[in-house]
């Protein structure tokens, strides 16, 4: 699963990271406790070219006659996406790139509390998620929506949730965006060993909670 992340590279520095053209109107960086429902950073391509846009995290279904008229879809599982109503179009015609520095996980301890886990990649890179998007337009309202592809997970990482992101290598993306003929459903499997994490305050585990300290390491 994947409810929460960071995202503080420049927004520059992520267009010239995909080779992609930026909007005008991308979402406020750095920013170290993104929620679902607001904009993230996303890479489309079409055209032949490249472009960074905003996309509002919670996929919206075209049948939705409201945005929160059904459940809120911020995850896509690989193994159900290509038969799910809602993604099975997105997953063959509009996939896209979702970067961002880091994910939180949760752990419950023997006592029911909540402890947060900051996860990033190991070679301090920025993580690229493979994504899904669609639009939508009702009554006056229009939204670009996108959610993040998970899998089963593996490694380390199992010892912290039972799913994860699909995180694609950079040799990886132009296959998964379309530019590199079919074939991306081998992409959506686990990538475990990029990936290092650390506890973090539970500070975070408030959606109102800003600022660099929350992906900062503390003692387990």
């Amino acid at each position: 699963m994947c409810g929460r992340m960071a995202i503080t590279l420049p927004h520059d520095a992520m267009a010239q990271m995909f080779e992609a053209t930026p909007a005008n109107d991308l979402p406020e960086v750095p920013n170290y406790n993104v929620c679902p429902t607001v904009q993230v950073h996303s890479v489309t391509s079409g055209d032949g070219a490249r472009r960074l846009r905003p996309m509002r995290w919670g996929f919206i279904p075209h049948w939705y006659k409201k945005p929160n008229d059904g459940p809120l879809l911020i995850n896509a599982r690989s193994e159900t996406i290509a038969e799910k109503p809602a993604f099975r179009a997105a997953v063959r015609e509009r996939r896209c790139l979702i970067p961002a520095s880091g994910f939180y996980e949760w752990t419950v301890d023997d006592e029911g509390h909540k402890l947060p886990w900051y996860i990033h990649r190991e070679d301090g890179d920025p993580l690229a998620f493979a994504g899904v998007w669609q639009d939508w337009e009702r009554d006056g309202e229009a939204f670009t929506s996108c959610a993040v592809v998970t899998t089963k997970a593996a490694g380390r990482m199992a010892d912290i949730h039972t799913r994860m992101p699909v995180v694609l290598e950079a040799a990886d993306w132009p296959l998964w965006l379309g530019e590199a003929g079919h074939g991306a459903a081998v992409l959506m499997r686990a990538n475990p060993d990029v990936l290092g994490f650390h506890r973090v305050d539970p500070a975070v585990n408030s959606n109102r909670a800003r600022g660099p300290e929350l992906i900062a390491p503390i003692d387990a």
